[in-house]
Formats: C-alpha cells, sequence, structure tokens
C-alpha cells in the first residue's frame, strides 16, 4: 500500500499469531495473552484462541479506541486461520459486524 501512497496499518487478531514479518499498530496480544488464557483456564491453543476472541467481542470498546488513533489509514486485519472460528463460532463474525458498524468495509480474503 506505501508503494502506491496509501498507509496502512495492520491489526493482529489472533491471539496465537506471536511470530510476525510486520510490526501490528494494534495487537490483540495487548488486551490478552493465550500463555495467560492456557495457565490461568487450563485451555489448550485452540480453546485458548476461542477464549481470547470472546474476550475481545465483550471488551470491543477496547478495539474501537484503538482503531480511532490510526485517522484515516486502510486497516488490514490478520485473523486466525482455524476455519470452525468462522463456521462455528460467533465472535468473529460479531466483530466484523462492528467494525461494518463503524464505517470498515469488511472483505475477508483466504491465501
Amino acid at each position: 500500500m506505501s508503494a502506491i501512497g496509501r498507509k496502512c496499518s495492520v491489526v493482529n487478531l489472533d491471539p496465537a499469531n506471536d511470530l510476525t514479518s510486520y510490526t501490528p499498530a494494534i495487537d490483540l496480544r495487548d488486551l490478552i495473552t493465550l500463555e495467560k488464557i492456557m495457565d490461568d483456564d487450563q485451555l489448550g491453543p485452540n480453546g485458548g484462541v476461542l477464549y481470547a476472541l470472546e474476550e475481545l467481542e465483550q471488551n470491543l470498546w477496547w478495539l474501537e479506541e484503538q482503531l480511532s488513533e490510526l485517522g484515516g489509514d486502510y486497516v488490514l486485519f490478520d485473523c486466525p486461520g482455524q476455519v470452525e472460528l468462522y463456521t462455528h463460532h460467533s465472535s468473529l463474525r460479531n466483530i466484523f459486524f462492528r467494525l461494518q458498524k463503524l464505517g470498515y468495509r469488511v472483505r475477508i480474503y483466504s491465501g
């Protein structure tokens, strides 16, 4: 995006994504970490990711506040890759709907 003169920020919504090739402008791991969830609640990695997304859904004010600081940037959301999070669970869907209500045009790319 910067090559065509557009400022872009990346938001990491994957709590298990600890080896990013980018520096996220907003990182879910600043709200809650997978390690803490797994230790505190005796959950495995998949249950921990579900818990983290439910926590974000319940605290969307945190994400909205962080997004407001990005101004007019284009925003890319890096989301977890487990298909079950989209087909069998509602938290990500509800987060996407909220983002749309905030004026974001949400498009999903799986690559």
